[in-house]
């Protein structure tokens, strides 16, 4: 299943209407029970933000633990990480992922999302039996001018850990 959602910037979650954040928490908690459940997913976001150099610079292109593994099809060099985290703060504020075409680095932008697009991310428990795992891409391309990061991919590698709780525990007020 490949998410293809890209409303707000969900790591500030408390800014989401009622509809937004029921959505965000049944996409999250799908794929969280396809990987053995919260605890075990919240296990494998904690050990992410514990690994140094950030996983998404792995040479062998995966990061596994006890509890599973998550693995992609490219290598993701460190100057291209760089320039996503500064893009994805101005994400929010822009509601896009790409810079106006004025802006000085937009083509840098551009052509760290072109490179990796394509990347897909595999997501898989340790025992079949915990769930089939999920999968995504890094981005939501809206159209030509605008493309958000996919939600999957921001909470795994960049959201905080107490977002990711937020979202899995939220019950709606309706």
């Amino acid at each position: 299943m490949i998410e293809k959602i890209g409303i707000k910037c969900m790591c500030d979650f408390n800014i989401l209407n009622e509809e937004e954040k029921q959505m965000y928490h049944e996409r999250l908690l799908t794929c969280a029970n396809n990987f053995g459940g919260k605890n075990f997913f919240l296990q494998l976001l904690e050990a992410i933000r514990e690994t140094k150099p950030h996983p998404l610079i792995s040479s062998n292109m995966s990061f596994n633990i006890e509890l599973g593994s998550i693995t992609w099809d490219k290598v993701i060099f460190n100057d291209k990480l760089q320039l996503l985290v500064k893009a994805r703060k101005n994400e929010t504020e822009q509601d896009n992922l790409l810079p106006p075409k004025d802006m000085k680095n937009y083509k840098k932008i551009l052509n760290m999302v072109r490179t990796l697009r394509p990347i897909v991310f595999h997501v898989k428990p340790a025992d079949k039996e915990n769930g089939s795992g999920f999968f995504f891409q890094p981005f939501d391309v809206i159209d030509k001018d605008k493309t958000k990061l996919n939600f999957l991919f921001d909470i795994l590698f960049f959201c905080s850990i107490d977002t990711s709780k937020r979202i899995l525990n939220y019950v709606s007020k309706k």
